[in-house]
């Protein structure tokens, strides 16, 4: 078995390294007409004779060139207009717009006429070669239950090289993916064939992301079913986030745009979809119609009720854990690294800070955004509410939520977004914290100190400190992914729904010496 898991190690890294030295490779032949009907009629009129002059009618093999190029002529021109105060002349989209379509049309090698062949040896061999490595554990881990696994004897999961090595790939992956797309144009053109498939138009980057982020959590989840096989919550837990992930918010938007209506996830929630209630999210839903109408309040009573009223009687792990995609995940391709998970009272204390901190931003940048909205006005006491906006989808959107909230798993554990971050678990958390149902109850009497449920833990939350003591846990950031429990060999948690009365101290139904007389 061991031959088969380290042949499907190989065969993985080998499908990884061909969709890498994609971004390096190909043929691409800018010519005039393309370029034409690649730019804008103003970016064409700015700057088309100098990327003509410079790029035309030349054959690349890599994107690289052509990006670097197209970008120092379209900064240089923008800032000379810039400079002479042409703002009608002004070009105000990012140059990685308008390069990416270039290179794209441009492409004329294997990546755009090959695409079934090159996705199975990208995307195939990494499936295959994931699968080869996971389900020997089936045989391997023997009886059901959590061991050991060498979690901190290992270079993946404890910090060790190979860690710090997948870090720096999956930051570099997410720099690219926001800022840099077009380098990644010929993987985009690898899955155009199941774009065009499902929405009936061509790939973009972030159907690309949509389908690595659903592949990933698939492959994923298969081992998530083999390690937590002995639970049921487990299983059916990581079975239905699974599946509102890849229905609700990858196949039902996509979907949605082969009819012509407004792309949308359904799950996807104000404060975490911050950019719901922006100007043209609203005109666009409007212009839609009755359906387009439909989503737009559907938007807000999601976010506005429903989100409490499950979160006062189930806890934000109706949520987190079971539906939310970043939660998804985490839970799948992070659960290698929940135990990195810092535990100590200082990171609670940024944590409390931070997370509420980007809560206030959200609040904030949406009442500047109605504001604009309502009033006509560009600005919301002095500012800029278009410099808020760019800025909150900057920091938060992309660098906090997937630079860093993704591609820190393998140092700082798999919830770095969720827990530092979201302003939606914020929003949960407080509810969760001081009006909900939700809490674990702990049995001190059955504790037997051995420290598995910190361990794994992915919100940094000291459970056996609590355990040992015998009180409920009703931590704001507890996600109630329920791994504690799962990972508890005496069964001293418990995740429960009840009265609120007696969520702050010990349960009610133990007797003096700390055991459970009942437990419903």
């Amino acid at each position: 078995m061991k031959i088969i898991k380290n042949i499907g190690l190989l065969i993985f890294m080998l499908g990884l390294f061909i969709f890498t030295l994609s971004t390096f490779l190909g043929e691409f032949t800018p010519t005039k007409d393309i370029i034409k009907q690649s730019l804008s009629e103003q970016q064409y009129e700015n700057i088309g004779i100098q990327v003509e002059g410079a790029l035309g009618n030349k054959t690349y093999l890599s994107p690289i060139p052509i990006s670097s190029t197209f970008a120092k002529i379209y900064n240089s021109a923008n800032n000379e207009l810039k400079a002479k105060q042409q703002w009608d002349k002004v070009m105000w989209d990012s140059p990685q717009v308008a390069v990416f379509q270039l290179i794209k049309s441009s492409s004329t090698g294997i990546y755009m006429h090959y695409e079934w062949l090159i996705f199975l040896l990208t995307f195939g061999l990494s499936i295959l070669g994931s699968l080869m490595y996971i389900l020997p554990d089936v045989i391997l881990l023997g009886s059901p239950g959590i061991k050991n696994n060498k979690i901190f004897q290992s270079s993946a999961t404890n910090r060790g090289w190979i860690g710090w090595v997948s870090f720096v790939y999956l930051v570099l992956f997410y720099i690219i993916l926001y800022f840099f797309p077009a380098l990644l144009t010929n993987q985009i053109l690898i899955v155009n064939p199941i774009s065009m498939a499902i929405s009936g138009n061509a790939s973009s980057q972030w159907f690309l992301y949509g389908f690595i982020y659903c592949t990933i959590m698939s492959v994923m989840a298969v081992r998530m079913f083999i390690k937590y096989r002995h639970s049921n919550y487990q299983l059916l837990r990581t079975g239905t986030v699974l599946f509102f992930q890849i229905a609700f918010a990858f196949l039902i938007p996509e979907i949605l745009m082969r009819f012509n209506l407004p792309y949308m996830d359904f799950k996807n929630a104000w404060p975490l979809d911050y950019d719901f209630f922006f100007e043209w999210n609203i005109n666009g839903l409007i212009a839609s119609g009755n359906i387009g109408l439909f989503m737009f309040v559907w938007g807000v009573i999601f976010s506005l009720l429903i989100i409490p009223t499950f979160t006062y009687f189930y806890g934000k792990r109706w949520y987190c854990s079971w539906v939310c995609g970043c939660g998804g995940l985490a839970e799948t391709l992070g659960d290698p690294y929940r135990q990195l998970s810092d535990k100590s009272e200082k990171a609670w204390k940024i944590e409390r800070y931070l997370i509420h901190s980007v809560l206030v931003l959200a609040i904030i940048m949406t009442g500047a955004t109605l504001y604009t909205y309502f009033t006509g006005s560009s600005q919301f006491i002095g500012i800029s509410t278009y410099d808020i906006q760019k800025s909150y989808g900057f920091l938060i959107g992309a660098v906090f939520s997937g630079i860093i909230g993704t591609g820190f798993y393998p140092i700082l554990g798999n919830r770095v977004w969720c827990r530092f971050g979201c302003p939606l678990a914020a929003y949960m958390g407080l509810i969760q914290r001081f009006k909900s149902r939700f809490r674990i109850t702990t049995n001190g009497g059955q504790c037997i100190s051995c420290g598995n449920c910190s361990t794994y833990c992915e919100m940094g939350i000291d459970v056996r400190w609590y355990a040992q003591r015998g009180q409920n846990i009703v931590r704001s950031s507890c996600v109630g992914c329920g791994v504690c429990s799962s990972v508890c060999p005496r069964g001293v948690l418990n995740l429960e729904n009840k009265e609120e009365n007696g969520r702050f101290g010990k349960p009610t139904d133990l007797d003096d010496n700390g055991l459970i007389i009942s437990n419903t």
